[in-house]
């Protein structure tokens, strides 16, 4: 283990500033949304913001000065030093609001936010200014794509193997075209899409139920934000059950579920071959694992009696079963209830799919279809192998963008970031129980908050304890970059320290 040298600290610290600079660009949106709304304390804060992300990525950039290029194995140490600077830089305009409770409070939110988890600790959210909720919006948006994809479009030019790094470093692996920036662009532009079309649909439904215009196209592109980043921020603190509209549920299930599609079937798609949709060992998985877990919650409802009338526990079941799968967060349901009124297995039902979540390369998080669908071929193909004669040669093939032959290594990587994901969440539910809580729902609002998912049964709230508030955090963050971006960090400085 040889110790990082000076040069390789500075390509890092340059790197590290372009990603902030970008988090920088972000706070634009916010700040200008606050002098239209002429929300002038507010304005000032994200000004105090956007002079910090600007100091500290010029800053970097400038005293950590190089030519050289970016190695594979600094891509990662990048993508989660970036994280952490956005992260702290992005909570200045959350502890300058008074909305929040502190530092600790502040971060979560950021980290959920950019995480696209969803669970939130700001206080009086119905009465945040129009900027700082704009800020979570964009905060969750941004974050589904990656804020390293951001800084990949617009500041890098490179296409070596550290900048694929930074790319696959935000759990994202698929590359929709050869050049890592031109993928990079080509995911905004899937994005900004479906963002101009799922607003102006979110926008036309709030209008027919009654809000003013400016309202309505505020919600219509809140609410899309979080729904195709499988974010979970809503406007409003009762989530999406204030709308109280089926039209206003499907779009929003049409939204997340878009969102939570890897990127390159959406670009397959986009490109004409939409049977991809079909042949992908992704949306087979998960058509399988949305019809169990709607099986279980729905057994574990049906036996509590809650929803008498058909369609309203039809409505209630898949729409928060779906937004679970697909790790948005979003609910029709009051957090309390799924404790009070949904019960034990409907809770266990609802915990088996944010742990699984959706795509790999998408919005999403959790253990991923991808990896599902490969151990459950690998385990099959060893059934196969167990039962045919010696010199049978047993192949087991799959779908993903292209046929491919499983092999060893394709399996030992699902596997190993699954038992890492299972121990993540096995620890994290072991501390919420040693805090107090109930084993199933520590379980829950552990599982999702790793999982990136963002649905509550009511333990997270201000009052909890700072050190379950920081594991959570260390949750969002392990569940989204998963797992090797923040060992590759915890190795660059052990080998700093300790290296030869």
């Amino acid at each position: 283990m040889f110790r990082p040298t000076l040069d390789d600290h500075k390509v890092i610290g340059v790197y590290t500033g372009k990603v902030v600079l970008g988090v920088g660009m972000l706070m634009l949106v916010p700040l200008v949304t606050a002098l239209v709304f002429a929300e002038w304390d507010t304005a000032v804060d994200f000004g105090i913001g956007l002079m910090a992300c600007l100091a500290v990525g010029f800053g970097l950039q400038a005293i950590c000065h190089t030519e050289r290029e970016l190695r594979r194995a600094q891509g990662l140490v990048v993508v989660s030093a970036s994280w952490i600077l956005a992260t702290l830089l992005g909570a200045i305009p959350f502890i300058l609001s008074g909305h929040i409770g502190g530092m600790v409070d502040a971060v979560f939110d950021v980290m959920s936010g950019l995480t696209t988890t969803g669970l939130y600790l700001i206080q009086d959210l119905d009465h945040v200014s129009n900027g700082l909720n704009m800020w979570r919006f964009v905060l969750t948006f941004a974050g589904g794509q990656g804020i390293v994809v951001i800084a990949l479009t617009f500041l890098f030019k490179g296409v070596g193997g550290g900048i694929y790094q930074l790319y696959a470093g935000e759990g994202k692996e698929d590359r929709l075209m050869p050049n890592v920036v031109h993928t990079a662009r080509a995911i905004w532009l899937v994005s900004l899409v479906w963002l101009a079309v799922g607003t102006g649909a979110l926008t036309v439904t709030a209008l027919a139920l009654g809000q003013e215009p400016v309202r309505a196209v505020l919600h219509g592109l809140w609410t899309f934000m979080g729904a195709f980043s499988t974010g979970g921020f809503a406007p409003q603190s009762f989530n999406t059950v204030w709308y109280h509209s089926v039209v206003f549920e499907v779009l929003c299930i049409i939204i997340f579920v878009a969102g939570s599609l890897n990127f390159a079937v959406h670009w397959a798609v986009w490109t004409g071959d939409r049977a991809e949709l079909k042949r992908n060992i992704e949306t087979r998985s998960f058509a399988l694992t949305m019809a169990l877990f709607v099986l279980v919650a729905a057994i574990g409802l049906a036996r509590a009696g809650v929803y008498p009338d058909a369609v309203a526990f039809v409505r209630k079941v898949f729409y928060v079963v779906a937004s679970a799968h697909t790790t948005t967060g979003f609910a029709t349901i009051y957090s309390r209830a799924t404790v009070t009124q949904w019960g034990p297995l409907a809770m266990i039902g609802l915990i088996g799919a944010m742990v699984i979540g959706a795509s790999s390369a998408s919005t999403a998080g959790g253990i991923k279809g991808f990896r599902v669908g490969v151990i459950t071929k690998a385990f099959v193909q060893d059934i196969r192998r167990m039962v045919s004669p010696d010199s049978a040669v047993v192949i087991s093939r799959y779908h993903h963008i292209k046929d491919r032959v499983l092999n060893d290594a394709t399996v030992r990587s699902a596997l190993a970031i699954s038992v890492a994901f299972l121990t993540m969440h096995a620890l994290v539910t072991m501390v919420g129980v040693y805090c107090g809580y109930p084993v199933v729902e520590a379980a829950f609002e552990g599982i999702s908050a790793g999982s990136n998912t963002g649905l509550s049964c009511g333990l997270l709230a201000p009052s909890t304890p700072d050190g379950l508030k920081a594991l959570y955090t260390l949750a969002m963050w392990l569940g989204r970059l998963e797992f090797m971006a923040v060992f590759a960090l915890i190795g660059w400085g052990w080998s700093a320290v300790r290296g030869r």
